[in-house]
């Protein structure tokens, strides 16, 4: 069988359903390492089964990017201006790269934008993923989920080369 290439777009409001199902997907799959079952049930917004309109409603406001394989989504980012707002990679995708390249995508947007920082909210658990891809933790604060679950998260930054520092690095001007 011959892999597909994995390509972001942006989301359309089809697909909210989609997000939604792989949001819950993704929180099932983790242990209870740093949250309760609890706080994971409710981080999921107490759901076992999608429903997509919050993130309907969400993506009036925030750009929502997917990455595909063929007509499969397999993960998703939301961002607005300089926030990278929700990341998440269907559990049976994780490990290939999906979640970097949302990021890059979204740290892309902002330095063509001419935004030199940018910042998230990260879980415990992807705290150690955000390090890795260059971000710096800020500290540690309260989250407070739509069911009044407070769970701790940590604030994150990275430092961005805007499109003009990029052309100036390589030598054109």
């Amino acid at each position: 069988m011959i892999a597909k290439e994995i390509s972001l777009r942006p989301a359309n409001e089809t697909d909210a359903w989609v997000l939604s199902a792989i949001h819950i997907a993704a929180i099932k799959a983790l242990p209870e390492t740093f949250y309760t079952q609890k706080e994971l049930l409710a981080w999921r917004n107490n759901r076992n089964q999608p429903d997509g309109s919050n993130i309907f409603k969400n993506m009036k406001v925030e750009s929502f990017w997917v990455a595909v394989e063929g007509d499969v989504v397999m993960g998703f980012a939301s961002f607005f201006v300089d926030e990278l707002i929700a990341l998440y990679v269907h559990p049976k995708y994780q490990g290939r790269g999906i979640g970097r390249a949302l990021v890059e995508h979204f740290c892309n947007e902002a330095s063509d934008r001419g935004i030199d920082k940018v910042i998230t909210t990260a879980s415990l658990y992807a705290e150690g993923f955000y390090l890795r891809l260059g971000f710096t933790a800020i500290q540690k604060v309260p989250h407070y989920l739509r069911s009044g679950v407070v769970v701790p998260v940590t604030k994150m930054s990275k430092t961005l080369a805007t499109a003009q520092e990029t052309v100036y690095k390589d030598g054109i001007q």
